[in-house]
């Protein structure tokens, strides 16, 4: 297997860190050792720093060793801040474990970049198709990932707010127009209660902007990139639509509806009364809850004029392709596949549960449930990012192209430079086709 390195996920590591990584894979290449007590397969998680999703997976783990003797799972858990740089490092050195964790957007680029082998889960107590689509990572119709929870995004307001100013609270069946959401933030604003009614998390970096953004674009009928055949983002990601979607985006902090660069935590800015609307992740209902009451709306996406859209797909487990012990790691992964680790998971985390099954046994999330309008969010508007092993560039671009926006640049310019340079990183990379 040869491992490309142009335009990963992380595009290069420093030889300091990858030598010290290397230094400590003590599985050797591979990820599997041999020994008295059966086959050894290392497995690498990304969340080192939230122990309730650890423990899931620590629980796991220790199930599954513990139901046989042939093989032996064995842990190491990074900080996510640091996860990525590890996995490349460790794959320019074929160290890879033979299990590993991987955001779901980066699925193709790292099947595509050599790190990950298809994997086949069938016979699994949960089939795939019994998992929400977004969970299941595919490129070129095989699996190579599979979550156990999903996010959704959402709009977060106070009812009696949005009743005070005679806004009426959406739902799923009908959602706000663009120009009933327009008319809510005027009516807000003019209020003075509000420095800006709406907060949607401008402050914040990284994969946030095309998780956050990208679906409000693709209601507006554009998207980062032509999805047919993925050879050019010029034309859609600059296109009439797009182009109309970056107006309005730049337009909300014009009229000081929105700030463009908002605080570390704009959720608790929400809760703290400094936002009458908050355009966040599923991952906060919980302590929304807890604060409000019934007074909490959980509104669904706007409809923009082609339906209402939010992101899909998040962290999923995957199998190296250097794995010398594929039949361990895919015992493992089919262990793991057992609805009650999808409920460990969805209750450790305060996220949807992938599986129908399930969803029935997460209180909140049943049917009926007070967060199961989160279920529905995510089976009718949900959109997965590009399956282009060129999404980490584009993720990149579309981040430097919308900060701009919201800073006062030209939103044809700014989207155009991004498509263009987009185009080139495709060209140069023959389209990713090899």
């Amino acid at each position: 297997m040869v491992f490309r390195t142009r335009r990963l996920a992380v595009a290069s590591v420093a030889a300091a860190a990858a030598t010290a990584l290397v230094a400590g894979c003590a599985t050797g290449s591979g990820g599997s050792t041999s020994g008295a007590d059966g086959d050894t397969l290392t497995l690498w998680t990304h969340n080192a720093g939230n122990s309730t999703e650890l423990d899931v997976v620590k629980k796991i783990i220790k199930d599954f060793n513990g139901s046989q003797s042939k093989y032996k799972v064995k842990l190491q858990a990074f900080p996510q801040s640091d996860y990525n740089n590890s996995v490349v490092a460790a794959a320019s050195a074929r160290k890879l474990p033979c299990l590993l964790d991987v955001d779901g957007p980066n699925v193709a680029n790292w099947a595509w970049g050599g790190y990950l082998a298809p994997i086949d889960v069938s016979g699994s107590e949960v089939p795939l198709s019994d998992q929400l689509p977004s969970t299941v990572g595919r490129y070129k119709d095989k699996v190579y990932a599979f979550g156990f929870t999903d996010v959704s995004l959402t709009f977060f307001a106070r009812k009696s707010v949005l009743n005070d100013y005679d806004i009426r609270i959406p739902t799923i069946d009908k959602p706000w127009t663009k120009a009933e959401f327009d008319s809510a933030l005027a009516k807000l604003k003019k209020s003075g209660k509000f420095e800006y009614p709406l907060e949607m998390g401008t402050g914040l970096i990284g994969e946030w902007y095309p998780y956050a953004y990208s679906p409000q674009l693709q209601s507006f009928g554009g998207d980062l990139i032509n999805r047919d055949g993925y050879k050019t983002a010029s034309g859609t990601l600059d296109g009439k639509k797009s182009v109309e979607w970056a107006t309005w985006l730049g337009s909300l902090v014009k009229k000081g509806y929105l700030s463009k660069k908002s605080g570390a935590d704009p959720n608790k800015d929400f809760l703290a009364g400094k936002s009458a609307i908050h355009w966040d992740g599923s991952w906060n209902a919980a302590k929304n809850a807890d604060k409000f009451g019934d007074d909490l709306a959980i509104i669904p996406p706007v409809d923009f004029g082609n339906g209402p859209k939010i992101g899909g797909a998040s962290w999923q487990w995957a199998m190296s392709s250097t794995c010398s012990n594929k039949a361990g790691a895919e015992a493992w992964l089919k262990f793991s596949r057992q609805t009650k680790y999808f409920v460990d998971y969805a209750k450790a985390t305060g996220t949807i549960p992938a599986a129908e099954a399930a969803v029935k046994q997460v209180d909140g999330y049943q049917p009926g449930g007070k967060f199961n309008v989160f279920v529905q969010f995510a089976r009718k508007f949900a959109v997965v990012r590009p399956v282009t092993p060129a999404y980490p560039y584009i993720s990149t671009e579309f981040q430097k192209a919308t900060q701009d926006i919201l800073s006062g640049a030209d939103p044809k310019d700014a989207l155009g430079r991004a498509a263009k340079d987009i185009d080139n990183d495709l060209k140069s990379n023959n389209y990713y086709t090899g």
